[in-house]
């Protein structure tokens, strides 16, 4: 678990999920005079190697080949794609649906008993297994519902992925703060000018 996905209160069962879609990090606007710099956490093998091992998901200095690394930042690619729409869109957008499931394929899981019921485990050793983690946990977050909590800001200027924590699981900016406060602004300035 990040620092971000504790400040901002993510499950534990999503942090790593969360972590993931947002390692890419496409932030373009000012804060407080401070431009963000959009950055690619997963940027080669070796930070991604890094990253895996932050988390636990691999042992520390754990190779990472090309194709590995292909295969992750496709399916971050495909996360962020679903993520992108509003949860009864991503049921039925058939795109977005054909894009997530071409990546998830490349993931080995098996099914498997477990105390609290029958769950998806990454199957196989290495790299490419232990991103399948993160694959189980997006089975386990869909199956719980959620998964539909988890968005992406409806800001241009940002995109982050964050947890609708809100009681009727409708927000649509990341920080109303920051984000929403920035868009309203934004709107009612455009209006000002519209008006005769």
């Amino acid at each position: 678990m990040s620092k971000a996905s504790r400040k901002f209160k993510v499950p534990d069962e999503l942090a790593n999920l969360y972590d993931f879609a947002n390692s890419l990090d496409q932030r373009r606007f000012a804060d407080h005079g401070v431009r963000h710099q959009p950055h690619d956490e997963l940027g080669n093998p070796r930070e991604l190697g890094a990253w895996m091992a932050e988390r636990g998901l691999t042992p520390a200095g754990a190779a990472v080949d090309e194709a590995a690394f292909e295969s992750a930042v496709g399916l971050r690619a495909g996360l962020r794609d679903y993520l992108e729409r509003e949860p009864e869109q991503r049921r039925s957008d058939a795109k977005a649906l054909r894009g997530l499931n071409a990546r998830l394929a490349t993931f080995p899981l098996r099914v498997e008993a477990r105390p609290k019921g029958i769950g998806l485990r990454p199957a196989g050793s290495g790299v490419r297994s232990a991103l399948s983690a993160l694959v189980a946990e997006l089975y386990d977050a869909s199956a719980s519902g959620k998964l539909d909590r988890l968005k992406m800001c409806a800001s241009e200027e940002c995109r982050r992925v964050f947890y609708d924590r809100s009681k009727p699981g409708t927000r649509r900016w990341c920080q109303a703060g920051l984000c929403g406060n920035r868009m309203k602004t934004r709107n009612y300035r455009k209006r000002q000018r519209q008006a005769p």
